[in-house]
């Protein structure tokens, strides 16, 4: 197993960190304190290729193959973890619905904005009632003619409030358990009775807005409906096992920001006439935040590996995510720890990074879900 990057992998990245270095670590406190979508970055991040990474030239993406796309997203939210949310949520869930479940028709008019960062994607999945336990679902779309009608709720949906496109799942038998949902595209400025009812006040992720989003008589027709009636579950697990690598790179690259700004600290601060990094105490804490980092990046890797080669990922995608979340919380922990007094104060960002890391560990699959799914294989 040889996870080398290739001249081509080197180069992507190498470009990105240049982009983020440049764009977004200066404006990563703005964007922290304002909490407004920055659609400003997002269209240049279009520009460059970066809001359809791994999605076919054909369908106006890049065509990176699945290492380089999560190299890119750790490096996107070593700069902003907000930002890393918007581009994960955006590709890996909105465009890989349509890329793997839509027609060609579909992939031509919605995913193709999507790729090229004209549009921004949402997938409206989680419900009040109805988060890990997905079945349990109200939201209902009932066939009239040839147009479904849409009624029901969503909650907690990244880019909910700013998506040109949502990929949206709904009961379309409501007595058929999870059998009876199906996947929907929603274009928000098209369709009445779509309404965005508000967005979170969050403890981090700032930048990427959070929205509650309500159907009311919502009619879409039924050219818009993804694959069969009823396979509406089956999409959503398979499109969330492969966005479990991105958000493990969102963690490793929040937790590389972590260490990063940790390692800049001790040698600068000084006390008892040497700077803090001398003492064995903070080296140990920094020999493991960047061990923790290391083995966090070979399991997304791993996962990415097995992904590109068609082969079942769901255990190591499960565990990249599971580790590398864990593994982003303790790395930024110790960063504000490292940090002292100073770290406790918006006055550096170790304490942001704090807050953006514990989400990872909450959505796209908490991690006591992700835990379930590694024992089921375990136990299979």
């Amino acid at each position: 197993m040889d996870f080398s990057l290739s001249a081509e992998q080197q180069q992507i990245r190498g470009m990105v960190t240049e982009f983020v270095d440049e764009e977004v670590v200066p404006r990563a406190t703005e964007i922290d304190h304002d909490d407004e979508f920055p659609a400003d970055l997002v269209r240049e991040m279009g520009e460059l290729g970066l809001m359809g990474m791994p999605f076919p030239e054909e369908y106006g993406g890049a065509g990176l193959d699945y290492h380089s796309y999560a190299l890119g997203l750790a490096e996107i939210a070593r700069g902003s973890g907000g930002l890393g949310t918007v581009v994960a949520a955006h590709i890996s869930l909105a465009g890989n619905m349509l890329y793997e479940f839509g027609t060609e028709d579909q992939k031509e008019e919605y995913l193709t904005p999507l790729a090229e960062g004209r549009d921004v994607g949402a997938f409206a999945l989680s419900e009040a009632g109805a988060g890990s336990d997905v079945p349990a679902m109200t939201t209902t779309a009932r066939k009239e003619g040839d147009e479904y009608v849409v009624d029901g709720g969503k909650l907690w949906i990244s880019n909910g409030s700013v998506a040109d496109t949502v990929t949206l799942f709904a009961k379309t038998d409501p007595d058929a358990g999870n059998k009876g949902i199906s996947s929907f595209v929603v274009r928000p400025e098209e369709d009445e009775g779509f309404h965005v009812e508000g967005t979170e006040d969050k403890l981090g992720d700032k930048g990427c807005p959070t929205a509650e989003l309500r159907f009311s008589d919502m009619r879409i027709p039924e050219d818009r409906r993804l694959g069969e009636e009823g396979r509406g579950f089956v999409h959503a697990l398979k499109t969330l096992n492969g966005g479990r690598i991105t958000i493990a790179a969102r963690g490793v690259g929040i937790a590389q920001a972590a260490l990063d700004a940790a390692l800049d600290y001790a040698q600068d601060r000084e006390q008892f006439g040497q700077s803090i990094s001398e003492f064995q105490t903070i080296q140990h804490k920094l020999a493991d935040m960047d061990t923790k980092v290391s083995a966090a990046r070979l399991l997304m890797h791993q996962a990415a590996d097995l992904k590109m080669r068609g082969e079942d990922f769901r255990k190591e995608a499960a565990q990249a995510k599971l580790y590398a979340s864990e593994v982003s919380r303790e790395v930024a922990n110790e960063g504000v720890q490292i940090h002292g007094g100073y770290g406790y104060t918006k006055d550096f960002p170790a304490e942001r990074f704090y807050r953006d890391a514990k989400l990872n560990e909450i959505y796209e699959g908490t991690s006591e879900v992700l835990r379930n799914t590694i024992a089921g294989n375990l136990l299979d």
